[in-house]
């Protein structure tokens, strides 16, 4: 009698610890959402055909694996969002054309302009909270927003307290939708946004911040939501909301110190 050990090389165990973190990416990307249900099936349908095979159930396991021989594109077109998703944050983290431009390697004073666009964000949206003006504003960071931009009307404007509120005044014509900030300008307003499908979003909140956790669900982008019934900021950052913020909260923020995020 012998007895056969299994044995584990390296590349093994490399092997498991990187679908180990493929499978936990994937839970990430779907946690939250109603394709979580979708792939729960779908992996249930796979260890059926993987117990129907073990027994030996020709037929059954012959119809079942026509539908496993096509499981990559039906969990392409199933998933479309979350593999657009993935691409976007994986593209947009490794995008050295955005990280080693000639803006950024000539933008000797970038620190001070961001200061002045922060101070003048903060100032136009605690105007518009007290007034109860509702706003959408879209700060991008790694990710190219340019075809959400192209959605609206492209602007390339200063960033200023007055320009942001009047942009958002009830009665402009570029106040239904959401205005765009990028390489410290005004980018666009008006924008078109995707809208998230969270079951878990509370019903008190509309379709302003339903749009705006989209956003930050298909790219790395932050926003800020002013309430028009509230006069509450929000923020919203990765799919996460941080409702009823103060003004200091949003300096807190808008200095990259998202630690209010933390549970």
């Amino acid at each position: 009698m012998t007895l056969v050990f299994i044995t584990l090389s390296f590349f093994d165990v490399l092997d498991i610890l990187l679908v180990a973190f493929l499978l936990y990416q994937i839970y990430l990307l779907i946690r939250g959402t109603v394709a979580i249900n979708i792939f729960v099936g779908l992996f249930l349908f796979y260890l059926m055909w993987l117990f129907v095979k073990a027994l030996n159930m020709e037929l059954l396991s012959s119809i079942l694996g026509q539908f496993i021989g096509v499981g990559v594109i039906a969990l392409i077109i199933v998933f479309q969002q979350e593999v657009r998703k993935f691409l976007l944050h994986v593209g947009s983290r490794y995008n050295f054309s955005q990280k080693y431009s000639f803006e950024k390697w000539l933008s000797a004073d970038e620190k001070s302009i961001k200061d002045k666009e922060i101070r003048a964000i903060i100032e136009s949206c605690d105007s518009m909270s007290k007034s109860k003006t509702g706003a959408l504003i879209v700060i991008t960071k790694r990710t190219d927003l340019l075809s959400f931009a192209e959605t609206g009307q492209i602007i390339k404007a200063r960033i200023s307290s007055s320009l942001l509120e009047s942009i958002f005044f009830k009665n402009s014509p570029l106040h239904d939708g959401a205005l765009i900030l990028d390489n410290n300008r005004i980018l666009a307003a008006r924008c078109i946004l995707p809208v998230s499908d969270n079951p878990n979003i509370p019903g008190s909140l509309g379709l302003r911040h339903r749009a705006a956790i989209g956003i930050s669900q298909v790219t790395d982008a932050h926003v800020i939501i002013v309430s028009e019934e509230t006069g509450n900021i929000s923020y919203i950052m990765g799919g996460k909301i941080k409702v009823k913020i103060s003004t200091n909260e949003l300096r807190r923020f808008l200095n990259a110190d998202y630690s209010s995020f933390i549970s």
